[in-house]
């Protein structure tokens, strides 16, 4: 039985729709949504992108680069 789970989701985070890099994947896209995602005792901060071609990945917020 897995104890994950989204909980809270930020609403007001600067970069949310504006183009951003996964610097794990190199990859490239809007930022949709910052999730906090509750795995066992850790609270993680999930950035969900999504690029030009719409199949949205997700990766770890702290590797995000907003684009200029």
């Amino acid at each position: 039985m897995s104890t994950a789970g989204s909980f809270f989701h930020e609403d007001s985070h600067p970069w949310l729709h504006k183009q951003v890099r996964d610097i794990a994947s190199s990859g490239e896209g809007e930022l949709t949504a910052i999730v906090h995602e509750k795995n066992g005792t850790r609270t993680v901060r999930v950035a969900h992108i999504r690029p030009a071609s719409g199949i949205e990945w997700t990766t770890a917020a702290d590797n995000l680069q907003l684009i200029p």
